[in-house]
């Protein structure tokens, strides 16, 4: 069970989870052009009259995109993008959300309102607990108050970004640069966009052009089914899972390519994770392109290339294709006649549909992210593929990991049904990809160490290099990643979170120190294991504890991330005395203890700690790493301690020379053998 409402956030249990985390977030600030003076020369009716479906309209924009207002102060709108959930895309959420806000400006009040809104992507302390509805304050950091900034400076009904949120969406929303703003209480100028329209459906990146790497088995098994279903005339549906970013889309794209090239025909259909997705969006795309309707068609015209196309894809059958048509115009959402008799019945007439256009032209139908399709959309496609008479038809459905927590039986029965499970490139294609996105060689290593194979990654850090702190993983990544955990249920998210503070690789029995009272920690384990987020590795370090890892570094990374300060110290000190009880004197064990007590704000123990790894190395005539430790135990050490600041001073200089001379003196030895 997750743990927020997938559609609006709202909690749907408690959580053991901290009160607090640290997130990414994004923030609009949507606030009326000179209002004041307006509302000074208004009764105060009128002035709640003109706010109050201001209010509301501003309200439901935000929240059909994802959003949560977190209050309203006057004339002024706070809304919180990514809390307190994460959707893996929230910093472009919001500034759809913001260009559809300036577009219905013109709608609202008398005449219509001018406005100022501002995007703004950053770090903050999110209360998860918090209900902005009773006016708790929900978020505090610095990018709320460069929002508030950046507000004042955004032109009348315009949308204006900090440069967070413009690298971020920069793929997907088209800008202009504007001056920066000179905020209050900023040390230098903010770096600012405009905001001018989307050039991407939702939930769509662009697609490269220049050619896909890797995948070649995947492509030759969907070549084969293809070749198969054509030629065999039997309906086939295949899913492609894999998380966001892996690729899906980029490998149906090809696939369909080459089937195209083949002769068929390609018709798509996707999924919305928001706003305008209805229950069959999907489906209803995929009926207006194989009957040639456009947007802009009149809803009489609609009605009439249905009847037209259902009378050409079913002639010479028994089946009735006004009825089939007058289906289809429920489905698009234009038959104002009637409604379907049944939901049996609808399901018919796709189906009829759908073999008439396969009958005429071998076809593959594409859904995509269907792992947000309403349930009615994926009864449709599985009913579809079990009971498709023979004609050369494939069904594509591409979806995440959880469409199966939602559907753990997807497609069980069926006899022509494929899963193919995607996972991340391998080391020669992700360098591969790394090359081509950077234009060289020189980088790659350190992006395919942190990507771990996923593309996107791989592409977001390529495109981050010089823009993002060094160590720092591109807002897009975290975004992704946080939503990956925010859909979790609660245990295993908990659970996750607690792993995150041992480390890359971690033990059954820390995670039960770390928090006593928890359940089936080894079900736990299992659960998240099969989501692919962990493993259990064969060995272990300690004997008779069972060891795992986190599958990606960026995982643990963005799980850590999620922690306040004050709660990692307090797992870092329960981590810590684990390694004291678990482990021996050996230099690594040593080295991990002082790391956690260091983290746990506890420098005393962790000095101790590292004195007596510096030892250690020395003895092993790892002079250059003692040094490097007694560095690091001096500046824990407090300035007034002048005793013990001088003595590891001396072992570092100590340590220090013999670095130096260490090659020589072994060069020496080895002459000496």
């Amino acid at each position: 069970m997750a743990r927020f409402c997938l559609s609006c956030g709202s909690a749907l249990e408690s959580s053991s989870a901290p009160a607090d985390e640290r997130r990414i977030i994004t923030i609009i600030f949507v606030d009326l052009v000179e209002f004041t003076s307006r509302a000074e020369r208004l009764d105060p009716e009128d002035v709640r009259a003109l706010l109050a479906p201001y209010h509301d309209r501003v309200r439901r924009e935000i929240e059909s995109f994802g959003g949560v207002v977190e209050k309203f102060i006057g004339d002024a709108v706070m809304a919180v993008f990514g809390a307190p959930m994460a959707h893996g895309d929230d910093a472009e959420r919001a500034v759809r959300a913001a260009l559809a806000i300036r577009d219905v400006a013109s709608e609202l009040g008398d005449g219509g309102l001018d406005l100022r809104i501002a995007v703004n992507t950053g770090e903050a302390v999110v209360s998860i607990g918090a209900r902005p509805a009773f006016g708790e304050s929900m978020v505090a950091g610095d990018v709320v108050n460069t929002a508030a900034r950046l507000q004042t400076a955004a032109p009348c009904n315009g949308v204006v970004v900090g440069e967070v949120t413009y690298e971020a969406t920069k793929s997907a929303i088209r800008y202009e640069p504007t001056d920066p703003v000179v905020a209050k209480g900023k040390e230098h100028p903010v770096p600012a966009w405009v905001a001018l329209e989307a050039f991407t459906g939702v939930g769509m990146r662009p697609i490269e052009t220049d050619g896909i790497v890797g995948r070649g088995f995947e492509l030759a098994i969907l070549g084969a089914l293809w070749e198969r279903a054509a030629a065999a005339r039997l309906p086939t549906l295949v899913s492609i899972i894999g998380p966001a970013g892996v690729g899906k889309t980029t490998l149906a794209t090809q696939f369909c390519a080459l089937a195209a090239d083949a002769g068929a025909r390609i018709i798509r259909g996707r999924s919305l994770p928001y706003r305008e997705s209805g229950t069959y969006s999907a489906l209803s795309g995929q009926i207006m392109r194989l009957a040639g309707i456009f947007e802009s068609d009149a809803r009489e015209v609609v009605a009439e290339k249905l009847r037209a196309s259902a009378a050409a894809l079913l002639a010479g059958t028994e089946t009735e294709p006004g009825s089939v048509a007058e289906d289809l115009g429920a489905v698009v959402g234009v038959s104002a006649q009637s409604a379907a008799a049944d939901r049996n019945g609808l399901f018919y007439s796709v189906r009829e549909f759908f073999e008439g256009a396969a009958r005429q032209q071998p076809t593959v139908l594409v859904y995509e992210d269907i792992h947000w399709a309403d349930a009615n959309l994926l009864d449709l496609v599985l009913t579809c593929a079990g009971l498709m008479r023979r004609v050369p038809l494939l069904i594509l459905a591409l979806a995440r990991p959880e469409l199966l927590d939602v559907r753990p039986g997807w497609a069980a029965g069926l006899p022509e049904y494929l899963m193919l499970t995607l996972g991340p490139l391998d080391e020669a294609d992700a360098r591969l990809l790394a090359e081509r996105r950077l234009g060289d060689a020189g980088q790659a290593d350190a992006i395919i160490g942190i990507a771990e194979g996923n593309p996107l990654f791989i592409e977001q850090l390529a495109a981050s290099i010089g823009q993002t702190a060094p160590g720092r993983l591109p807002t897009n990544i975290r975004e992704i990643v946080a939503a990956r955990l925010d859909a979790l249920p609660s245990d295993e998210r908990a659970l996750l979170l607690d792993a995150s503070v041992v480390g890359k690789v971690f033990w059954l029995e820390a995670l039960r120190n770390l928090s006593p009272d928890r359940g089936d920690l080894a079900g736990l384990l299992d659960r998240l294991e099969r989501r692919d987020l962990i493993r259990r590795e064969t060995g272990s370090m300690l004997e008779g504890k069972p060891q795992f890892a986190f599958t990606h570094a960026v995982i643990r990374e963005v799980a850590y991330e999620l922690l306040s300060r004050s709660e990692r110290a307090r797992r870092h000190a329960v981590v810590a005395e684990f390694f004291a009880t678990a482990t021996g004197a050996s230099g690594d064990a040593i080295g991990a203890m002082a790391r956690h007590w260091k983290a746990a704000g506890e420098n005393g123990r962790a000095v101790e700690h590292l004195l007596r790894a510096a030892d250690l190395a020395e003895r092993g005539w790892a002079k250059d790493h003692a040094a490097y430790l007694y560095r690091e135990a001096l500046q824990l050490l407090p300035a007034d301690d002048v005793e013990q600041r001088r003595s590891v001073q001396r072992k570092l200089a100590i340590a220090s020379a013999a670095s130096l001379h260490a090659p020589e003196v072994r060069l020496r030895g080895s002459q000496r053998a």
